[in-house]
């Protein structure tokens, strides 16, 4: 049977139904929904999913539920939106037109000043509203990380979210409630199991049918821009102006969602975003929950995916360290034939992968803690929340019956072209006692392994001395650090 086929995409947009062909592989959505559909409401401010004056919500079916998720309209491919809800500013209010929960809120408690950000503040804080019925102040804090209030205005925001929450979201007081079932069954009618090719002038736009559909097209296509979440990519478009034709769009992919969790560890499919692979990974590894809640915002979490990170190959991402410091593997596939590789030798030089024409990255497994271990990861930013590292680090180390390290896997993003291991601290550390010497033995080391640069992040000389730096914060942290700093005077001089 010929697969099905389609040239144009289906989805909604607030309470109507939109079916777009011929439209450009870099057109996003925030260009889409000003110009194109007058809905000014969502704003433009940085332009690379920074600033969240652009939140917009999007719905998908996922395993049968129907969700939303705060997303970046400047850097969202409008490509990617087949099978979704997409709501904007001017249909959160009531169904009888009244101001909804949130918005009254932000009125009551004075949370807009210049107005700017506000409509995404709006979204943002509405897909919390829906989504979580007693908020914490952490938990507000960690939904706005991706809104930025130029006028500082944080604390009446936060008072208007907690207001908010008093009102239970019903189907007499919210139009998405209200029409859940509807957008349910419509989303479920889009969804035909059939590739998508969009012609434009500018180049050609595929949405994949299912993962054998993707392992076809790019064979076909290798010259081809994979986009999971655009996070990355969406940049390319507006700050770099590069031509990404032709695309694939993959977010859509169910096989490339999948965690699977076992004794051996996690596997998580290359299009897992990070906000769905936050809950496994940190039931399994609870070291890395602070780095998590730290990349990018809430909208670029969403949108994100673990696979594109590695992909994408920057020296600068925050998934690798860790990931290679706990020994992943990555999964590539090309046509029908798939090979596993270690993490570690993915990243061949700045820029390169060890990723063949056609070939793309299917899964990440990573495996399980050993009882005993010490772990942990550092990421080092100018700011704390919704910032690119300046350096991100990660330990991992095992010793023996007598104290001695086992084995030691210690990994830096942005020490070189690469996400790399620091090999000469690993050699200082096995064999030796989990001591003090043996701990400024292996920062003397770093020095052999690295020579970073120096750019508007920071420089040469801070990133070796922060990197070596950490290695103390990591001894202190598995030794106890109270009784070390009684032991070793020295430390106050570091």
């Amino acid at each position: 049977m010929a697969q099905p086929h389609r040239t144009s995409i289906r989805f909604r947009l607030n309470d109507q139904t939109v079916e777009l062909s011929g439209i450009a592989p870099d057109l996003t959505l925030l260009d889409w929904l000003r110009l194109d559909r007058r809905l000014t409401g969502t704003k433009e401010g940085c332009a690379e999913g920074d600033c969240g004056a652009c939140t917009v919500l999007v719905g998908r079916i996922d395993n049968g539920l129907l969700s939303y998720e705060t997303v970046n309209a400047c850097i969202r491919l409008a490509g990617s939106l087949d099978a979704t809800h997409v709501v904007t500013v001017e249909y959160l209010n009531r169904p009888d037109g009244a101001l909804s929960a949130v918005q009254q809120a932000l009125v009551d408690n004075h949370g807009s000043q210049c107005g700017f950000c506000t409509p995404g503040i709006v979204a943002s804080l509405h897909a919390l509203w829906l989504a979580e019925p007693a908020p914490t102040e952490a938990d507000i804090e960690r939904q706005l990380q991706g809104n930025l209030c130029r006028c500082t205005g944080y604390e009446p925001i936060i008072k208007a979210a907690i207001a908010a929450a008093r009102t239970i979201p019903a189907a007499d007081n919210d139009r998405l409630v209200a029409a859940y079932d509807a957008t349910t069954e419509a989303l479920a009618g889009f969804a035909d199991a059939a590739r998508v090719t969009l012609q434009h002038e500018s180049g050609t736009t595929f949405v994949p049918a299912d993962l054998d559909d993707l392992a076809e097209l790019y064979d076909a296509h290798p010259e081809a821009t994979i986009v999971a979440g655009s996070t990355d990519v969406g940049l390319w478009v507006t700050k770099h102006m590069r031509d990404i034709a032709p695309v694939i769009h993959i977010g859509h992919l169910e096989e490339l969602k999948q965690i699977r969790i076992d004794a051996e560890g996690i596997t998580l499919g290359a299009g897992v975003s990070y906000t769905s692979a936050r809950g496994a990974l940190v039931s399994v590894f609870p070291q890395m929950a602070e780095l998590w809640d730290r990349i990018g915002g809430e909208q670029v979490r969403n949108m994100g995916t673990v696979g594109g990170n590695i992909a994408n190959g920057s020296p600068i991402g925050d998934t690798p360290p860790p990931l290679i410091a706990l020994n992943a593997s990555v999964t590539l596939r090309k046509g029908k034939q798939s090979r596993t590789v270690p993490l570690e030798d993915f990243f061949i030089d700045y820029g390169k992968q060890d990723r063949q024409p056609g070939e793309f990255v299917e899964s990440i497994f990573v495996p399980a803690l050993e009882d005993d271990v010490f772990f942990a990861v550092y990421k080092i930013s100018k700011r704390r929340d919704e910032d690119i590292s300046a350096l991100c680090g990660s330990f991992h180390v095992t010793t023996d019956d007598e104290a001695l390290v086992a084995s030691a896997r210690i990994a830096f993003g942005g020490m070189a072209g690469t996400p790399k291991r620091a090999a000469k601290a690993e050699a200082a550390l096995i064999g030796q006692p989990w001591s003090w010497d043996t701990i400024q033995a292996a920062r003397a080391a770093l020095a052999e392994d690295y020579q970073p640069l120096s750019d508007w992040r920071a420089s040469a000389e801070y990133r070796m001395l922060t990197a070596q730096n950490l290695m103390i914060r990591f001894f202190l942290e598995t030794c106890g650090a109270p009784a070390r700093i009684e032991r070793h005077p020295a430390l106050a001089e570091v």
